[in-house]
């Protein structure tokens, strides 16, 4: 990870120093990154950092190379980030990660055959059909939150809507009461802290804690479900089988606990943060503000260049397999790799004008938001239910919307992984 000697991004001209001499992990990249982004995409599409040795890949198109070899350019990065190769985990955390439930890689941190097994038993609890009936209970969560600040004529966005939205449609598919939504913020930020790699040891050892403690909640939610199947995803989960595929099996605890997880964080983070940004680029443009009030028909297309800009998910890991080349680049068996999302949507050679937001770019849901290929993300049409969902309803409530002077930072959250804004302060016409 960043290396102690590197030098602070305020100190450094970025557009100009050496790339071999930028912490790329260093929380001021981390909170504006398209300056490098952009170097890399024009230096070195594919650059080995010399402080770490993780080789980034930063355009479109050889990002979307690297997903279409999915045995070359493996997600069997779970081992990596338990052993400390990249996000340094010591003793200690493992140790308490230790006194819970093993992990084992089901989707986001397997390959296929495996993977494919997994995704296909997700698959029977989110089915179109379910995630389609949701959208009545997303704008029922959506005013209900809504009516909670209204009257005040402002609001921080992301902690009283943004954040509840995602999180309370989980819960509610998880079959989990709503009185445990402070323990599924708290659930899910540990796992963010685990993914992100650049926080301090006492946080991590914290989150640790807060992991095994979701274990052992969700481990009890299963024999519930296993004893007395019920209408949500954790009970479709625990009974889901193959076997019109001949395959009997059911999942135990680490598969369920492992997939349970992932539909925790990619259920609620990536949504919140994107809800946020949607409201920022509305409230910053009162053009586009307008141009989307006066056509719904755009709303679908304003997602879609909301999650393109921002890129929620805006890195993911992967593992050199074997000693392959990917642009004429050599890489070696055992590498770390990073696919860098944000980048890709932001490359001129797949999105012209890739910096500028155009609701109606006609080819704006190829973005890499969701990832690609064989782990595009499993919940992206429950995740663009809620935005397509709730947006028109946020429009119509909060009226001419601002910033207050002074309030905002618009600084983003120090994560490798995710990207997302940390507050957004907004008033409007009460």
């Amino acid at each position: 990870m960043p290396a102690d000697d590197a030098v602070p991004a305020a100190k450094l001209d970025i557009a100009h120093c050496p790339l071999a001499e930028i912490n790329a992990f260093d929380p001021e990249i981390l909170n504006d990154p398209y300056v490098y982004f952009r170097r890399l995409r024009e230096e070195a599409p594919v650059f080995r950092d010399p402080k770490t040795g993780i080789v980034s890949v930063s355009t479109y198109d050889l990002i979307m190379e690297a997903n279409r070899q999915p045995l070359v350019f493996s997600n069997r990065f779970g081992a990596a980030l338990r052993a400390g190769a990249v996000n340094g985990m010591d003793a200690e955390e493992m140790a308490i990660l230790a006194s819970g439930v093993a992990p084992i890689d089901t989707m986001l941190t397997a390959d296929p055959p495996e993977h494919t097994r997994y995704r296909k038993l997700a698959m029977k609890a989110f089915t179109h059909k379910r995630v389609e009936q949701m959208g009545g209970i997303v704008a029922r969560i959506t005013n209900d939150l809504i009516d909670g600040f209204i009257a005040d004529g402002q609001c921080e966005f992301k902690s009283t809507f943004a954040n509840h939205l995602p999180m309370t449609m989980i819960a509610d598919a998880l079959g989990a009461p709503r009185a445990d939504m402070d323990r599924f913020h708290r659930w899910s930020d540990a796992f963010v802290v685990q993914l992100g790699g650049v926080s301090d040891r006492e946080t991590r050892l914290e989150a640790a804690r807060r992991i095994v403690e979701f274990q052992s909640y969700f481990v009890e939610r299963i024999e519930e479900k296993r004893a007395k199947p019920t209408e949500d995803v954790i009970s479709d989960l625990v009974h889901a089988t193959l076997a019109e595929e001949g395959d009997p099996r059911g999942m135990n605890h680490e598969e369920l606990l492992s997939i349970i997880q992932q539909l925790l964080v990619a259920g609620n983070e990536t949504t919140a943060h994107t809800l946020t940004a949607g409201l920022y680029y509305l409230t910053a443009d009162p053009d586009l503000r307008a141009r989307v009030m006066a056509d719904p028909e755009l709303i679908p297309g304003f997602v879609e260049e909301t999650l393109r800009l921002l890129t929620p998910t805006n890195n993911m890991w992967r593992v050199v397999t074997r000693d392959a080349e990917i642009g004429g680049f050599a890489v070696k068996q055992g590498e770390i790799m990073l696919l860098r999302f944000g980048s890709a949507n932001r490359d001129e050679q797949r999105f012209p004008e890739a910096d500028r937001f155009i609701v109606d770019r006609p080819d704006a849901r190829n973005h890499l938001a969701f990832g690609a290929g064989i782990h595009t993300c499993i919940g992206a049409q429950l995740a663009r239910k809620e935005m397509v969902t709730a947006f028109p309803i946020i429009l119509a409530r909060l009226k001419n919307p601002r910033f207050p002077t002074g309030r905002n930072a618009f600084r983003y959250d120090p994560n490798i992984l995710l990207r997302g804004v940390l507050e957004l302060h907004v008033e409007f016409d009460s």
